[in-house]
């Protein structure tokens, strides 16, 4: 029986940390990107500050690497994607535009009203209240 105990432990043990570890990983790659307005945009474009810019038409938004090394997030206005992409080709600036089922992949990632938050409450809920009425039963039937 104690022989078992330490290969249990490491059954459990061993895939917490490579969870763990891919967690750590992932976190360090996220690019978190600044907000800015048109203008601001429009600014670092014309004083050359940008490195490379990834057009998503669905989103209309540009995620910008700047030369300095910082990342922003830009919006253009409807059906100008076309004008943004020549602007920065002028600058010569390397632009991606991102495919359909690309950007709707990033269209799906956007925060949206917490939906499942108020779903699983209520399964909790009604769980605890039917465990707590289960219980009062067989309380009573015991007595």
């Amino acid at each position: 029986m104690k022989a078992r105990f330490p290969a249990v432990a490491a059954l459990i043990v061993l895939p917490a940390l490579a969870a763990l570890a891919a967690a750590a990983m992932a976190a360090q790659e996220t690019i978190s990107y600044e907000h800015e307005s048109e203008a601001a945009f429009r600014q670092q474009l014309a004083s050359r500050q940008i490195r490379s810019a990834i057009i998503n038409k669905r989103l209309r938004s540009l995620r910008v690497t700047l030369k300095d090394g910082g990342h922003v997030l830009a919006h253009y206005p409807a059906h100008s994607e076309r004008k943004v992409a020549r602007e920065l080709k002028a600058k010569h600036v390397a632009v991606t535009v991102l495919s359909k089922g690309e950007a709707e992949g990033e269209a799906k990632k956007v925060p949206r009203h917490h939906k499942i938050r108020y779903i699983v409450g209520g399964v909790v809920i009604a769980l605890v209240v039917i465990a707590g009425a289960i219980f009062l039963i067989r309380r009573r039937r015991l007595d």
